[in-house]
């Protein structure tokens, strides 16, 4: 009955830490710089986002040698490659790093394994821009492994001098299966110092797997480009939600979803801001869905500092607004 229509809200969702602080450092540097600021790919993988900042002045470019000399031009989240950092000095371009620290740190683990000639088996997914950066930082050494199933086929050179490092985005429980694999032909292989998948990509999985085992229907907002946001519609299918689909905006969500659906779950990627999960949310409203149960996991309350080229305003004044991290779910 029409009655018993909900919502089940999964929290924490949406931005996470890394993310804030990009968007900011991209308007921080539109403010202090003046437009245009060129961005070297999307500096989240978030379409309205990049419309947004589109709009204030950035314009976002495949490579650096899109970028005209002297220009400021902006890192994304993902990270990059020393290559890409040497051919944006070798333009005389002012970069700013908008790498979020959780990849930054990855980043840092491989340029230390191969130092010691560790081979380093890396997690992820082949040409995602984050695995180009983290491959890019020791490419002699560094050999992708794009799924469980590429576990059983890696070749290495030495077993007794392995590492798995990840992408931070991956599905937890996919990249517990690869190493799982992975380990049961190298025995030796060695884990990274820390985990590699940012704590905001587990807590929305934990979350929306809470979600999806009372759900008909899983809702996540987020882009096709995003691999967690990609990731959270298969956790919840895999956990139980009898159907589960990704849109960018609530007016893709079609009519047929909610034929005979009496509870939705409803979570967004770590890249997506909460503008677009509450829009969602009055859109399933209008269809009835107003009763909205709030299913919290975890808190998040982490902040990181903005670049150092940021975190002062045009007279040298330490910026209000030096942190990325806001929580808002």
């Amino acid at each position: 009955m029409a009655g018993s229509k909900k919502v089940l809200l999964a929290s924490p969702r949406g931005y996470c830490a890394g993310v804030d602080r990009a968007v900011i450092a991209v308007e921080k540097a539109l403010e202090r710089f003046g437009a245009p600021v060129y961005v070297r790919k999307q500096i989240v993988h978030n379409i309205h986002v990049v419309t947004e900042l589109e709009a204030q002045g950035a314009i976002f470019v495949d490579e650096v040698d899109e970028v005209p000399t002297g220009a400021h031009v902006v890192f994304s989240a993902h990270g990059v490659s020393p290559a890409v950092v040497n051919a944006a000095s070798d333009r005389g371009l002012q970069a700013i790093d908008a790498t979020c620290p959780l990849v930054t740190k990855v980043h840092r683990e491989a340029v230390r394994f191969a130092k010691s000639d560790y081979e380093i088996l890396l997690i992820g997914h082949d040409g995602h821009e984050e695995v180009e950066g983290t491959a890019g930082e020791a490419p002699d050494h560094v050999t992708v492994v794009n799924s469980p199933a590429d576990a059983d086929t890696v070749v290495v050179k030495d077993p007794s001098k392995v590492v798995w490092l990840s992408q931070t985005t991956l599905s937890v429980d996919e990249t517990m299966e690869t190493v799982r694999r992975l380990r049961e032909r190298f025995p030796e292989l060695q884990d990274p110092p820390s985990d590699d998948i940012c704590y905001a990509t587990q807590n929305r999985q934990v979350a929306i797997k809470k979600v999806a085992k009372d759900a008909d229907l899983v809702i996540v907002v987020g882009s096709a480009n995003s691999s967690n946001s990609v990731r959270l519609v298969e956790v919840a299918l895999e956990y139980g939600a009898k159907a589960a689909y990704r849109v960018d905006y609530s007016h893709e969500i079609e009519q047929a979803w909610l034929d005979g659906v009496e509870t939705v779950g409803v979570t967004s990627g770590a890249s997506v801001p909460e503008v677009l999960v509450q829009e969602v949310l009055e859109e399933l409203s209008g269809a009835g869905y107003r009763d909205v149960e709030q299913v919290r996991t975890a808190e998040e309350d982490l902040m990181f500092s903005l670049p150092k080229e940021l975190r002062q305003d045009a007279e040298g004044r330490r910026d209000g607004r030096a942190l990325g991290g806001r929580n808002r779910s």
